[in-house]
Formats: structure tokens, sequence, C-alpha cells
């Protein structure tokens, strides 16, 4: 009897065994297979994440323009206009 159950153990254990290792081999063909396709899609997009920090933050496409068609990009930076209340107006004269 103890040399029955003896055996079903020792069975479950090789069948455990064989069962893992079938997974690990199956698993190591398929990223075989699969690598090429994987380092393909990271390579495009590094690639295009390369691209986008080359243009610089902000950056969009620009659109497709009909012919004449006047586009503003950007508005120009406008320097800081006269503050009203920073001293008084002098009237200077002129000597002849």
């Amino acid at each position: 009897m103890v040399n029955f159950v003896a055996n079903i153990v020792l069975m479950k254990f090789i069948q455990t065994l064989l069962i893992i290792l079938l997974i690990f081999f199956g698993l190591r063909i398929l990223f075989r297979f699969l690598s090429p396709y994987i380092m393909r899609y990271l390579a495009k997009k590094v690639g295009e994440r390369f691209q986008n920090m080359a243009q610089g933050p902000g950056y969009k496409e620009p659109a497709a323009k009909k012919e004449g068609e006047t586009v503003i990009d950007r508005v120009p930076h406008r320097d800081q206009t006269s503050n009203k209340t920073v001293g008084e107006y002098i009237d200077y004269e002129e000597i002849d």
C-alpha cells in the first residue's frame, strides 16, 4: 500500500515537472517567432518618440492649406505697454 502511494506521488511529480518543462520550451519557441515583430514595434515607437522630441514641445502637424489662404501660426510677443501712473508729464519749451 505504501509502495503504491509512493508510485502515485512520484508519477504526479514527474507529470508536474514535464508540464513545467513543456510550458517553458513552448514559450521559448513562441517568443523566438514573435520577437522580430515585437522589436519592430518597439523600434517604431522609440523612433516616433525621438522625432516628437526633436520637433519640440507643442508642435502640431501643419494642416492642409488652401491656395491663397492666410494662416497665423502664432501671436507675436508684445512688449509691455507703458503704465500711465509712472510719473508726470513735463512740457518742455524750446529756447531760441
